[in-house]
């Protein structure tokens, strides 16, 4: 019966963090009304998606038609399975570091395999539960390589804004600056004033007219500027023949071994990013609307819209948080609003694919360069940089690397620099104090001067000390070399354990080094307070009696020994059950 009861249990809990929030939705009840606000929200988010997509393809090495198709194709999957009900999914400008250097390196092809390989990781991390480690991630580091991904977004658009002629731009910063600085000779004036009156634009009317699409506004205006003036600037029809009215066929990459293995690495690092930023767009949906989302159900749904992507010709998908925000100002309903985006920029692609081939390069260079400038949150820089020592360092180290060496680099960095000054911090929380009562010491009236154990802390034969906070890995060593100076003079030495919430095996070990040297001496050691946890990892040390007995509480202990001691100075009873009394 236990069997037959569980299986139901298990897969109904399965079924929880696994349905879609469109399932939930639709349960909830899906009317008109909910349609016409959804609808709404989609064509804002399409308005806004349309620029970026094709920006965002076109500073990563792609196409203009492979952003809107990773768009549409992506943006529609992550809507239909994910566990949020406002994510709104397509390329992304913390992507463009990763995927322009994998196209450098394996090609337009590879980065396709890539983003296959990165969907399956993805949507294998969500059935293992994984999503809710993404939380764990410092602050500061998110803050960090969004501000290095930043940087290096504007400085690959300096060509573009500039109308520069490169040979070749490099794709690391240093070289990058020192290539654009070679070729400032080739400066095209056009190109420069394009991109600063489409900039100018953007945020003119964030300003004047917040609620109108800035950047579809500006990159029109450009466009119609350009053609009317016959302007030398390159142009998507220009430089890439203009984009096609229809998706491709799907087809699969090449799945052979040695593609795998070799595009392996690219896709480990769009599976880190896009987790990363999936799960911080979502968390930013549910701070706004007040919902909560489903962690391991979001990297399912955004592993399955990688590798429709990828079927498709796209490239890396994850949810995108301006994009998210955007549909929830607009009041979106739930994610009929994100699969309706995606049905829109379908829409604007088979009509409109033709118009596309007008719309300047130096323009779309200047919606990422604000795009860039967006992404820095100056705010929480200048908060963090005031927290302290370590805060400046974590989120420095991420930025400077993310800079400089790689995303990937950067990232693991930042976290391991994180947990670090978390275990420093958490070993300086975790203390010892000796508990003794001192004759003739003034007490408030509101503390007892007679604690139960002031009989034995004013015993010199027996010391007491209780330990305040996580004894781990990191506070074990401090912790052991208080207890290692009990003197001589002691027959017993009682260690509570109450203010303990964590021991793990190195407190653990600790404290069976302390028995040894305990029983060396004669002295016997009483552990008092320990929790569950905590007993079961002492046990597991092989600390049970004689080496050690166990009270619940230090009068609990006092009381043992009276009832059972030896007459020789407190020395416990060799009778009497072990536990916890």
């Amino acid at each position: 019966m236990t069997t037959a009861t569980t299986a139901p249990r298990h897969g109904q809990a399965f079924r929880a963090l696994f349905t879609p929030k469109i399932v939930t939705v639709l349960r909830e009840g899906y009317g008109l009304r909910h349609l016409r606000a959804d609808a709404v929200a989609g064509l804002t988010v399409a308005i806004v998606a349309l620029p970026l997509s094709m920006a965002i393809a076109i500073a990563s090495g792609a196409t203009p038609a492979q952003g809107l198709h990773t768009a549409i194709v992506g943006g529609f999957l992550v809507s239909l399975l994910s566990g949020s009900r406002f994510q709104i999914g397509g390329p992304a400008g913390a992507f463009i570091v990763l995927v322009a250097a994998t196209v450098a390196q394996h090609g337009m092809e590879g980065l396709i395999l890539a983003t296959f390989l990165s969907g399956l990781m993805l949507a294998l991390a969500g059935f293992l539960r994984l999503g809710s480690f993404v939380r764990f991630i410092p602050y500061p580091v998110t803050v960090g390589f969004t501000a290095g991904i930043a940087v290096i977004i504007l400085a690959s658009q300096l060509a573009e804004i500039f109308g520069l002629t490169l040979a070749h731009e490099p794709g690391e910063l240093v070289e990058k600056l020192a290539a654009l600085w070679e070729a400032r000779a080739t400066v095209t004036p056009a190109a420069l004033w394009v991109a600063l009156g489409t900039g100018a634009v953007i945020v003119g009317l964030r300003v004047l007219r917040p609620r109108w699409p800035g950047m579809l506004v500006a990159v029109v205006l450009a466009s119609v500027v350009v053609a009317l003036a016959g302007l030398p600037v390159a142009t998507i029809g220009t430089r890439y023949g203009g984009i096609p009215a229809l998706l491709p066929a799907p087809r699969l990459p090449d799945l052979s071994p040695a593609s795998i293995i070799a595009v392996l690495p690219a896709a480990l690092s769009f599976t880190m990013l896009g987790a990363i930023e999936s799960l911080l767009s979502a968390v930013v949906a549910d701070g706004m609307t007040g919902r909560r989302h489903r962690s391991n159900c979001e990297l399912v749904g955004q592993g399955v819209a990688n590798i429709g992507s990828a079927l498709f010709g796209g490239f890396c998908v994850t949810g995108t948080i301006a994009r998210t925000a955007t549909n929830v100002r607009a009041g979106a309903h739930g994610p009929v609003a994100g699969m309706l985006h995606a049905l829109f920029l379908l829409a604007f692609m088979l009509v409109a694919a033709p118009l596309a081939a007008f719309i300047p390069l130096a323009a779309l260079a200047a919606v990422l360069a604000v795009v860039a400038w967006n992404m820095v949150e100056k705010s929480a820089i200048a908060v963090l940089l005031r927290s302290g020592a370590g805060e400046a360092a974590v989120l420095s180290a991420t930025f400077l690397l993310t800079v400089f060496r790689s995303l990937t680099e950067g990232i693991v960095t930042g976290v391991a620099l994180g947990a670090l000054l978390f275990i420093n911090r958490m070993a300086q929380a975790t203390a010892i104090r000796e508990d003794r009562t001192a004759p003739g010491r003034d007490l408030p009236d509101s503390v007892d001067p007679r604690p139960p154990y002031a009989e034995d802390a004013a015993d010199p034969r027996v010391a007491i000390y209780r330990i305040e906070g996580a004894l781990f890995f990191g506070a074990s060593a401090s912790i052991g070399s208080v207890l290692d100076r009990i003197s001589d003079r002691h027959r017993v030495l009682i260690v509570d354990l109450s203010a303990v919430p964590y021991l793990d095996a190195t407190g653990a070990s600790m404290i069976e080094g302390l028995a040894r040297k305990a029983a060396r001496r004669g002295v016997a050691l009483w552990i008092t307070g320990a929790g569950r946890d905590s007993l079961r990892a002492l046990l597991a040390h092989g600390l049970r009696r004689p080496r050690v007995r166990y009270a619940s509480t230090i009068g609990s202990a006092r009381a043992l020994m009276a009832a059972g001691a030896d007459r020789d100075a407190g020395a416990p009873a060799t009778t009497g059950g072990q536990g916890q009394d």
